[in-house]
């Protein structure tokens, strides 16, 4: 049955990923914009769009949020922030009914490792110690999850690294840092591993949560995990190159601070509720099955990953 979806991050990798998706299922699908650009390449993906703003402009995204069935959360902004807006949300809807899902991430019990393995595995309503950096966003789960007692179907959906057309994940990275030392890099003994999942996957997740997910309930997707040093000797192969070990300080030098964090960390999850409870199973498994594609292939050219940051 067709819907009225509201993506509030419609622009953003995993909210116009969820946005083509539902509007290949037919739903009626409006999309936050918050600039020209955003708004024609939403409008030409066949989405309809609203300006606002989180931080500045929140007065239509509430009433968009009130029109519609089902609203996903995929904004991406300032973490101490979130709680504040997702509060303000679920206040607007409350009573309502309507579906709202909140897109969190794995990186709420990241474990800093320094490219350690860690045995750590948690499934959906594990405990665990969060993440410092992630505190408000565990708040602003808690609070999604919380709603369902005030006459909203809220749910939370926490995936872990995801891939797919157009991401600027791990294998990117490590592709950047082959333009940057000649080599395709990793930190320390590289057997940090994050878990992972498809953009395809995910999506289909978000329809199945929207048809059959219960209030208050947390779901997981994950479809494989693989160590870092694998990525970086699986590019290192594609390009005829050696893989280099760095330390945490050489890292800074070569990641972004978010790629730092992300490549020296291990986040290692399972998926138990998502699949007995929606019944959803990923379809693609290999995160490797990306390396040698042009465009990643090209941010290993130093010429242009040199352009690129001025």
């Amino acid at each position: 049955m067709s819907q009225n979806i509201f993506i509030i991050g419609a622009s953003g990798f995993v909210g116009s990923t969820l946005a083509r998706h539902f509007v290949a299922k037919g739903h009626d699908v409006l999309g936050l914009a918050r600039s020209d650009r955003a708004e024609t390449a939403l409008g030409g993906a066949g989405v309809r769009t609203i300006r606002g703003d989180l931080d500045t402009d929140m007065a239509p995204v509430l009433a968009a949020a009130r029109s519609a069935d089902a609203v996903v959360y995929a904004a991406q902004i300032a973490f101490d922030r979130e709680p504040a807006v997702v509060r303000k949300l679920c206040d607007e809807l409350a009573g309502s009914g309507k579906t709202l899902i909140f897109l969190s991430g794995t990186g709420v019990f990241m474990q800093r490792t320094g490219g350690a393995w860690s045995a750590d595995s948690f499934a959906e309503d594990d405990p665990f110690v969060p993440e410092p950096l992630a505190l408000p966003r565990v708040e602003a789960e808690g609070i999604v999850r919380a709603a369902a007692e005030n006459g909203l179907r809220s749910m939370v959906v926490r995936p872990p690294v995801i891939w797919g057309p157009g991401d600027n994940g791990p294998v990117a990275g490590v592709y950047r840092s082959v333009a940057l030392t000649g080599a395709a890099c990793y930190i320390g003994a590289g057997l940090a591993a994050y878990s992972n999942v498809h953009s395809a996957d995910l999506a289909r997740l978000f329809s199945l949560a929207i048809e059959r997910g219960q209030g208050g309930a947390l779901y997981h997707a994950v479809a494989g995990e693989i160590p870092y040093r694998w990525i970086a000797e699986a590019v290192a192969r594609d390009l005829g190159v050696g893989t280099r070990s760095l330390a945490m300080d050489e890292a800074a030098e070569v990641f972004d601070p978010f790629g730092v964090l992300l490549q020296s960390a291990c986040s290692r999850s399972r998926d138990p509720r998502t699949r007995s409870e929606l019944g959803w199973q990923p379809t693609q498994f290999d995160m490797l099955s990306e390396v040698g594609e042009p465009r990643l292939r090209a941010l290993a050219n130093a010429q242009s990953e040199a352009g690129a940051n001025v």
